[in-house]
């Protein structure tokens, strides 16, 4: 941790009336989110005023003019930093920047990673040395949330406050007359006031939002084999609007909950009486966030609809707060018994493991009556999934192709599940309308033609791969290699025929692994190992000519072990030792000729 001078002794202090804390950040799945929520609720006892912002809603050039800024950040399968946190993250690299650019904040950094990644908490890591070589001040050491912790991030997220909140008042004294406010209940973020039924509701927010445009389904197509087990869509969007995207961007899409699901859940809630009447919503706790794209007019149905999760499994918070409306004793007992550090692994058995959804947990703590204006403290928001363009806006103006897995399976109890967003997808029509955001990705391809780009696709990490191979035909390019995977070549193997076709014009050099094809008892085959065979190929064009690879898919086993067959082609052609060959991978990754597009 950086020291000015006697900064943060406790000789060091600010005035008591500067209590303004601003908290960024980023997530991927909303656990970031929500790690910034209860830090601003937290920050409340010892009387801050906390703005809770995400990162790319908050314009990067005004980050000079704060003092106090507690930044939360999520890692990526890979570890890159959330896409949220791109456009703050590249102003922050820019060197021009002097090293004194923050000389006048104070910061302190959280971040959420899963040490069963090589890169954990990464983007955290890298956020902190860059702020403090430009001059800010670390209050505290940066925390770091796991996931593999038996209580999950909470494990680091709770010391690490009481350490923020002990360092904070040294730092920020409270008047002789102020007291720390005790924990306890906190308010709603929101109050309620219902409405008549004739009133008229307010344009749909996400209409308006111009960084959505309005798309039709134009094709919702099973690319697996019937008789499969995984269903796999072809989807295509048209839009009146002249869209524009490259190779490597996402499409963000906000589902809405099956309408029978929600029927019931209201049912199960009590509500079902009162599931159509309009109130107003009115953001009363301003350092709590709230729904993206949120009316100020709504319904119960309309909020369980777009608006909040009910699937989602509920983390240490959500019981945390239950417990102040359960009125049965032994409830109340068994609630006490989760969020304590000794029940943390009953807790985990009983719900993270078995992924038992909020819905659920509330059907079995029957007692529990909850204020209709505390739904937005108990329930997550819906968010939007992102969803990989698989495909080129040069192939195909005015379109967006996405390669979608549809989301079903069983819990450890048996239970069905299936994805909000993805079962959403499944059930759209042929003409059906859908608001469609885009946001950049993390790919950018060579513009020297010279230049050769090796693309690892396995699964529906075809998708990006789609885009930068249509691309890359499109503008005449030939040196394009493409190693995919699947289990079986007549049931998996995505778009078969495209590859097939652009290799046999030689516009493309196909290679695929179907590792459940081959004899019982034979070692399958995966990208992996065609890379491994294909080794003085792959040194060829990743190394002496310098080409950009690209991987794509799940952030599991595969993103390191086609690392370790590049390495071993570089050690074995290249000439050079293994140390040599470790560090020439990641000089890829440096320069930006190794590009990872997973997710876990």
């Amino acid at each position: 941790m950086s020291t000015h001078g006697d900064h943060g002794t406790g000789e060091y202090q600010h005035s008591s009336a500067s209590r303004e804390l601003l908290i960024l950040y980023a997530t991927e799945t909303g656990t970031a989110q929500e790690a910034a929520d209860r830090i601003a609720r937290e920050c409340r006892r010892v009387h801050f005023h906390c703005r809770v912002q995400s990162m790319d809603a908050y314009p990067p050039e005004a980050l000079i003019s704060e003092h106090l800024v507690v930044f939360v950040v999520s890692t990526t399968g890979w570890g890159a930093e959330p896409r949220a946190m791109s456009s703050l993250w590249n102003m922050l690299l820019r060197s021009d920047l002097p090293n004194d650019l923050f000389e006048d904040m104070d910061f302190c950094v959280f971040g959420l990673g899963d040490t069963a990644y090589e890169k954990f908490c990464w983007p955290a890591k890298k956020l902190s040395r860059r702020m403090q070589s430009l001059g800010g001040y670390e209050i505290c050491l940066r925390g770091e949330g796991d996931e593999q912790h038996r209580m999950g991030v909470d494990g680091a997220l709770d010391p690490w406050i009481e350490c923020l909140l002990e360092i904070l008042t040294q730092l920020y004294p409270l008047p002789h007359e102020q007291d720390n406010i005790p924990a306890g209940r906190p308010p709603p973020r929101v109050s309620l006031s219902n409405i008549g039924s004739d009133t008229s509701l307010n344009p749909d927010p996400l209409d308006e939002d111009t960084k959505f445009y309005t798309a039709s389904v134009k094709c919702n197509r099973r690319i697996t084999a019937e008789d499969w087990f995984q269903d796999v869509r072809h989807f295509e969007f048209s839009f009146e609007d002249d869209i524009k995207y490259n190779p490597g961007d996402v499409a963000v899409i906000h589902p809405s909950a099956a309408a029978s699901e929600v029927d019931s859940f209201l049912v199960t809630m009590g509500w079902a009486n009162v599931a159509d009447d309009f109130f107003t919503v009115e953001h009363t706790m301003l350092d709590q966030t709230l729904p993206d794209h949120l009316p100020k007019i709504v319904s119960l149905r309309i909020l369980f609809t777009r608006y909040l999760d009910f699937n989602a499994v509920p983390r240490r918070s959500f019981f945390q707060l239950l417990r102040y409306f359960a009125t049965d004793e032994l409830e109340r007992e068994k609630l006490d018994e989760f969020v304590s550090i000794e029940g943390a692994d009953e807790m985990y058995d009983y719900c993270q493991r078995v992924k038992r959804t909020t819905w659920e947990v509330l059907s079995e703590f029957r007692s529990a009556r909850i204020p209709r204006e505390y739904v937005f403290d108990l329930f997550p928001p819906l968010r939007p999934r992102e969803f990989s363009i698989a495909s080129s806006i040069e192939f195909h103006p005015r379109e967006i192709h996405l390669c979608v897995a549809i989301v079903r399976y069983r819990t450890k109890l048996k239970i069905h599940r299936k994805g909000v967003c993805t079962s959403y997808l499944s059930g759209l029509k042929l003409g059906d309308t859908l608001r469609v955001g885009l946001r950049k990705g993390f790919i950018s391809l060579p513009t020297d033609p010279n230049t050769p780009v090796v693309c690892v696709g396995p699964g529906t990490g075809i998708a990006p791969m789609r885009a930068v191979i249509e691309q890359r035909i499109h503008e005449g390019h030939t040196n394009t290699t493409l190693y995919f995977g699947c289990r079986s070549a007549h049931k998996d193997q995505h778009y078969h025929a495209e590859w097939e076709s652009h290799a046999e014009e030689r516009k493309l050099r196909y290679c695929v692994a179907c590792s459940r094809d081959g004899p019982e008892g034979v070692k399958r085959t995966y990208v992996q190992d065609l890379m491994k065979e294909d080794a003085q190929y792959i040194w060829t064009v990743l190394g002496q000519q310098r080409g950009i690879l690209i991987i794509s898919g799940s952030s599991n086993k595969m993103p390191t072990a086609v690392r370790e067959a590049v390495r071993g082609a570089v050690e074995r052609f290249g000439g050079m030792s293994n140390v040599e060959a470790v560090e020439y991978v990641a000089a890829m990754e440096r320069e930006g000729r190794l590009i990872e597009e997973c997710w876990s």
